[in-house]
């Protein structure tokens, strides 16, 4: 699953999270293709009131796309860690948060796992329960550390080596 998402610009990707858990949301309970939810006018402006860079565009794309695609993957990495917790019961927007975390460590490499993370908590607080930001950093910080040793993350660049073992000197 090493397909990696390189984004020329680091840009403002808050809002194409908040669009990728938008369209998540949508595909997880609509029915329709990838496709159909991202051209989904609709879809577009509904979080964010403003349209997308084209760089930020691309990543949201991807973003959705990627987690997609990978998502019985990253289901089977939240289930191993949520072991005294059904996974039927945590929440929609849980397990779209985790899902898009876990495929920014694993297919977008000039993201930093500390950013990933901490926009889980942010968005998470926002957007699902009280209690979601804690149960997502336990998950995730969980996972990540499992990936990192079995030399899954590949982060290069600068600010990128915390956390990840195939670049600790």
């Amino acid at each position: 699953m090493r397909n990696f998402v390189k984004i020329e610009s680091m840009g403002k990707r808050r809002d194409a999270r908040l669009r990728a858990l938008q369209s998540l949301y949508a595909y997880e309970v609509s029915g329709n293709t990838i496709e159909q939810i991202i051209d989904d006018p609709i879809l577009e402006d509904q979080i964010c009131k403003k349209p997308m860079t084209p760089n930020i565009k691309k990543f949201y794309e991807q973003l959705v796309k990627k987690t997609i695609e990978n998502m019985n993957d990253f289901d089977n990495l939240i289930k191993s860690k949520s072991a005294n917790w059904e996974f039927d019961r945590i929440t929609i927007i849980d397990k779209i948060i985790l899902r898009q975390s876990i495929c920014e460590f694993l297919c977008f490499p000039d993201i930093p796992p500390k950013v990933t993370i901490d926009e889980a908590i942010e968005i998470s607080k926002v957007f699902s329960t009280e209690k979601s930001s804690k149960f997502i950093n336990g998950i995730l910080d969980s996972i990540l550390i499992d990936l990192s040793r079995e030399g899954r993350i590949f982060k290069k660049g600068r600010g990128l080596n915390e956390g990840t073992s195939k670049n600790k000197k």
